[in-house]
């Protein structure tokens, strides 16, 4: 038994990317999605107390509409951002109680370790808080999401024997990664005996529309099949694997995704080599790994466009141009250009991806003029 017993199917449904409409979250949409989730046969939702307006929407298209029996709820603490003192940081989780209306969390995850953000979870002594937490009823069980090397794990998990499941990167592009470590991460939660839910298995939208040279890999084996499908799934056939979170952004997405996961079977051998090539070509392009979070413009103190610009980046080195849209347009029309950076670093410290940003800007400055 592990504590993901009642969790139906491996696809969990990430509210990090929710559909909107002038920046705003579409609420009939996502209940629309909601719908169609839970009337497939899967029931994980993960939130997080750091993802703007989506505890709240989550509470309108989810909480309000369904049992509380008949979904299983994920959310999380971040105490590395802006919190000056314990009580900011225990506060978070009264907040989410209050945002989503659950009246408890099944899974609480202390959120995005790694690098200098594990310090804050120790300095606030946030482990002993949810283990009080979790005594009391108020979360049912506790984990922990991180971005970090093997060894960053491992000394975790070695130190919080409490933790009952970690949330992995994983995909097949950072499988050998030198900072995700997606394979070696895999294997020290086997090494300590912890589920895994898979975070980041399209690296944030890239593995669903990659280069050309990596599509024809999927699309000469299976025309039938999408790029997004084959992430999936590889993520899906990993050992240990629970859940794979998936942050799916309007009703399509989400009709493509149960397709692929409701009769899900792990990939074969030959499969495996499909993958293997892919990787191949993907290696050919020096990328940046940035996925779109934005907590870099939670921190930003000059407002400047920082997931638009690595975006357009990246598109230019896959495809040779780029959209300027990416940069000004949507969510990012107030956004200032790169070129106003003020090289602060503040976005650096909470890169999940740790990149390094102020350079990247730089760049982005130079060949594309930004």
């Amino acid at each position: 038994m592990t504590c993901f017993d009642d969790v139906h199917g491996k696809l969990g449904f990430g509210l990090m990317r929710l559909p909107k409409i002038d920046g705003e979250i579409d609420i009939p949409q996502f209940g629309d999605m909601v719908d169609a989730f839970l009337g497939a046969g899967f029931n994980y939702f993960d939130t997080a107390w750091a993802y703007p307006g989506s505890e709240e929407a989550t509470r309108k298209a989810l909480v309000e509409r369904y049992p509380r029996d008949a979904f299983l709820l994920a959310t999380k603490a971040a105490p590395w951002f802006k919190c000056k003192n314990a009580q900011e940081a225990y506060v978070q989780l009264e907040t989410s109680l209050e945002r989503t209306g659950a009246g408890y969390i099944d899974y609480y995850l202390m959120h995005n370790l790694g690098s200098v953000r594990t310090e804050a979870f120790d300095r606030f002594d946030m482990w002993e808080f949810a283990r009080r937490k979790r005594e009391e009823g108020v979360i049912r069980h506790l984990g922990l999401s991180i971005h970090d090397s093997a060894d960053a794990l491992d000394t975790v998990l070695s130190e919080h024997p409490e933790v009952e499941f970690v949330q992995l990167q994983v995909n097949y592009l950072d499988w050998d990664n030198p900072v995700h470590q997606s394979r070696a991460c895999l294997e020290v939660a086997r090494k300590y005996g912890k589920p895994v839910v898979v975070m980041e298995p399209l690296r944030g939208g890239l593995l669903a529309n990659p280069p050309e040279s990596v599509r024809r890999v999927f699309e000469q084996t299976d025309p039938s099949s999408s790029c997004a499908s084959w992430a999936l799934r590889f993520a899906a056939s990993q050992p240990d694997v629970a859940v794979v979170l998936s942050g799916m952004s309007d009703l399509a997405q989400m009709e493509a995704n149960i397709r692929t996961m409701r009769d899900f079977e792990c990939m074969g051998a030959d499969e495996a080599a499909v993958i293997a090539r892919a990787q191949d070509e993907f290696a050919k392009f020096d990328l940046i790994p940035c996925t779109g979070c934005d907590y870099c413009a939670k921190t930003c103190p000059a407002n400047i466009g920082i997931s638009g610009a690595l975006l357009a980046l990246n598109a230019y080195t896959m495809f040779g141009s780029y959209k300027n849209e990416w940069i000004v347009g949507g969510e990012r029309k107030n956004k200032r250009k790169p070129s106003e950076c003020l090289q602060c670093g503040a976005c650096e410290k909470v890169c999940p991806q740790q990149i390094p940003i102020v350079a990247d800007l730089k760049r982005a400055v130079e060949l594309l003029g930004l």
